[in-house]
């Protein structure tokens, strides 16, 4: 590299250093180098946007659990959707049932008076309709959309505030619509997936305010009632904010399930999407009951059936997995409002858990591409990295590889069956593991059930090591696919093992080089018992397969009495086990027998090791 390129490389990094943003990393003429930093620089401001999106939500739940005032809640959270989205202005309407219109309730960034008095029938505009169905709309050119009943008051309104871009999300409490929260540029704008399911669960924690004042509104209004349900909403506030507390404090799964069975006196489990328990308290395991989270996800609601109490957990429309509350047939509103209000709190814990479970992974993935692909490109480098994640390639360690029906859910099962110094990636549909551990065939096994069972369908592992080094790992990984490969063709699906676990199929499927090691696995007593006492047993086995079991043919061939083959071949069935000549069986020692007497010929004393 020339010193111009170089000064070129550092001055990118400098830019990197100050974050400087891509148009002016593009600028520097440094080749392929600039390609990579801009690719970073954008990487990188995905994550501080998802990162801000997400102390966002926490900063709202907060608010929102402090409750003070509606207004001061929903002025908040109209300022943080602007913020997060980058949007000229956003704003908040409020819907009127028996009027059929809804109406400006809150504004941040707009200009226009005749804009923040503007009133919509309900169909009417892209807000109109998004009230009317409940669903998210967005437009990148309102005036241009003809998806939309335009009408004059609305059109002027949105000429007036020079309005040209608009999300529009649902403000919804179960079926009811109670608004619609928007976000809008002053210019064209497409608005991505991400930045509708941000807009969506920010609408839910303004319908919770909505709601929640309008409970305490009703408390004032009431007598002994009003006061029991007032008291059922501080006990809510209170399990709202020690549950929102735990997310805020870096809790888990495990403690939100412990916090809320705690609250709701029962049990309580936690799926994710794909139906695989996260965590679970008070009960016992039970499968995901799909229909009734499919009911809960279209209703918004906690739903009920066969005994169990089933809430969606939700970020806008995106369905983030379920919660099932068992030993509570029948729950008061209160206590139901409060497993609602729970779903929302676990939402932004899985939704924080997979930003950082998806950044680490990536890594993680990356690494293990790059050592079974290239192991010998930049071994200190692949090192490196591997202590960054704090897994050290110069230990001995196994590699497993995983496959079942579902690869997405193995993958989900697998990263929470792992230790926690071990790399998971993919490659092709297969799930590959690197893990510290000196058994392979041990660990396959474990797998192959800890995942079976995780999964509620038959998961086949192969495994190999342990090894040390990238090169050593990269040629485990074909040994171990071989003995996965192996086994689904020997139809056994729903098996661990190891090469050596295969008998001598693994000696085909192995390292050629460690033959002893199959020898020894075989004929270990029988070998041990004639070093000890200097018997002929691995000689009388050799002849008397070579005489096909014929013991007079045995004794002629060995030069002894018909009684003396008897009694060593009774000595055989001791140390090996009764169905030693059993024809599997007996293959695989005649197998041994033979690489025995290879091995003994290639290395200097017998093999007993």
């Amino acid at each position: 590299m020339s010193r111009v390129d170089a000064e070129q490389v550092l001055h990118l990094l400098e830019l990197l250093d100050r974050e400087a943003p891509v148009e002016q990393l593009a600028q520097v003429r440094a080749g392929a180098a600039t390609a990579i930093a801009v690719r970073i620089r954008q990487r990188l401001s995905r994550y501080h946007r998802r990162a801000a999106g997400l102390s966002a939500l926490f900063d709202t739940a907060s608010d929102l659990a402090g409750l003070q005032g509606t207004d001061a809640v929903l002025q908040s959270i109209v300022r943080r959707a602007r913020m997060l989205l980058r949007t000229d202005l956003a704003y908040l309407t409020f819907n009127d049932p028996a009027a059929g219109l809804t109406s400006m309730r809150v504004t941040a960034g707009s200009t226009s008076a005749l804009f923040q008095q503007v009133v919509l029938g309900m169909g009417e505009g892209l807000g109109g309709l998004v009230a009317q169905t409940a669903r998210p709309y967005a437009t990148a050119d309102y005036a241009a959309d003809t998806r939309f009943d335009h009408t004059t008051p609305i059109d002027e309104a949105v000429t007036d505030e020079g309005l040209v871009a608009i999300l529009g999300v649902p403000l919804r409490l179960g079926q009811q619509v109670l608004g619609v929260l928007y976000a809008g540029d002053r210019a064209e704008r497409e608005f991505s997936t991400e930045e509708v399911s941000l807009l969506s669960s920010l609408a839910d924690h303004a319908a919770i305010a909505l709601e929640s004042a309008r409970l305490l509104e009703d408390s004032r209004t009431a007598g002994e009632t009003i006061r029991a349900h007032n008291e059922a909403l501080r006990r809510a506030e209170a399990a709202h904010d020690r549950l929102t507390d735990l997310v805020l404090r870096g809790g888990d799964s495990d403690q939100i399930a412990a916090a809320l069975a705690s609250v709701l006196d029962g049990g309580i489990i936690v799926h994710d999407t794909g139906g695989v328990e996260l965590a679970r308290c008070g009960t016992p395991t039970r499968q995901q009951d799909s229909g009734l989270v499919a009911e809960s996800a279209r209703s918004g609601r906690a739903v009920t059936g066969a005994g169990l109490w089933v809430c969606a957990v939700l970020a806008g429309p995106e369905l983030l997995g379920s919660i099932t509350l068992s030993g509570r047939e029948v729950l008061s509103d209160a206590d139901r409002r409060l497993f609602e209000r729970a779903s929302v709190v676990t939402a932004l814990l899985l939704l924080l858990q997979r930003s950082v479970a998806e950044a680490e992974d990536r890594v993680r993935g990356e690494l293990i591409t790059d050592l079974l692909t290239a192991p010998d490109r930049d071994q200190a480098g692949l090192l490196a990295r591997g202590r960054r994640l704090g897994v050290d390639l110069r230990e001995r360690h196994c590699v497993a590889v995983a496959e079942a029906a579902d690869p997405r859910r193995l993958r989900s099962a697998a990263a929470r069956a792992l230790p926690v110094h071990s790399l998971l990636g993919v490659q092709g549909d297969l799930v590959v593991m690197v893990v510290g551990e000196d058994q392979p065939g041990t660990l396959a096994q474990r797998l192959a059930k800890e995942l079976g069972d995780a999964l509620d369908q038959p998961v086949t592992v192969g495994a190999a090591g342990p090894v040390t080094g990238p090169p050593a790992l990269a040629r485990a990984h074909t040994e171990a696919v071989k003995c996965l490969r192996a086994m689904v063709s020997l139809g056994q699906r729903g098996r661990g093992s190891d090469s050596a676990g295969l008998g001598f199929l693994g000696v085909l499927l192995g390292d050629p080089g460690d033959l002893s090691g199959y020898v020894r696995s075989t004929l270990g007593p029988v070998l041990d018992y004639d070093a000890r006492r200097g018997t002929e047993l691995v000689r009388t086995l050799r002849g008397y397969f070579a005489c096909g079991g014929n013991l007079n043919r045995t004794k002629d061939e060995l030069h002894v009495h018909v009684n003396t083959v008897v009694q060593r071949l009774d000595r055989v069935a001791a140390l090996l086990g009764a169905s030693w000549q059993e024809p599997e069986r007996a293959l695989e020692i005649q197998l041994a027998l033979r690489l025995h007497e290879i091995v003994a010929t290639t290395r200097p004393g017998p093999c007993t090791s």
